[in-house]
């Protein structure tokens, strides 16, 4: 059995990121609900499974796992192709440019990423402008996706990722939230939002009120 561990918000990126592998994979799973803001993750039966006592954590026949490139990884090589879809790319160095992008969308964009945070897409828009730091991060992201981004109906890579949907996820920051996207982008992250493993994180049941 495979259990994924998620907030009770459901507005996480990184839990985002697992689920949508998940349901890329077919893999059958089911999801275990921490409310954050109660300390839930801070079980002592969950810090002791899972070390660092975040979610995303991934349980697969009693082995626990957290870090959404951790599970991300471990998930193609538990559950390989052929018989599931890859969630990162198989050429060596698309791959690696696949990493890279994860990395990237996990280490940098900050003033983005607190100005215009992920439950913007999910509960209410943001209301203040955005800092110049923030606009900075917003450039840059469009900037990184001008760069990948081939064609809206094309993924990013030869065929689909990870990469694809995280991608989207972040430049959902500034659509969701009128900033200016350019119209390929635009497309791109329309595409990647109708895919029914996207479509399965949007349709979590999530609170009326944030």
């Amino acid at each position: 059995m495979t259990t994924l561990y998620a907030d009770a918000l459901w507005e996480s990126p990184w839990v985002f990121s697992v689920l949508v592998a998940l349901e890329e994979k077919r893999v059958p799973y089911q999801t275990q609900i921490l409310d954050l803001d109660r300390g839930e993750q801070r079980n002592p039966e969950f810090v002791s499974r899972t070390l660092t006592a975040r979610v995303p954590t991934l349980e697969h026949d009693g082995f626990y796992l957290g870090e959404s490139t951790a599970i991300l990884e471990y998930l193609d090589d538990v559950f390989p192709a052929p018989g599931h879809p890859r969630v990162l790319p198989a050429d060596l160095r698309q791959r690696a440019r696949a990493r890279q992008i994860l990395g990237w969308l996990r280490s940098d964009l900050f003033a983005l990423r607190k100005e215009r945070p992920s439950s913007t897409l999910f509960f209410s828009p943001a209301t203040e402008p955005m800092s110049d730091p923030a606009r900075a991060d917003a450039g840059k992201l469009v900037r990184v996706a001008s760069e990948l981004v081939r064609s809206a109906s094309s993924p990013i890579f030869d065929e689909w990722s990870i990469a694809d949907a995280e991608l989207a996820f972040a430049l959902q920051r500034l659509l969701v939230n009128s900033e200016p996207v350019p119209e390929l982008l635009r497309g791109y992250v329309e595409t990647q939002w109708s895919r029914p493993s996207v479509r399965a994180f949007i349709a979590q049941p999530r609170p009326t009120k944030h």
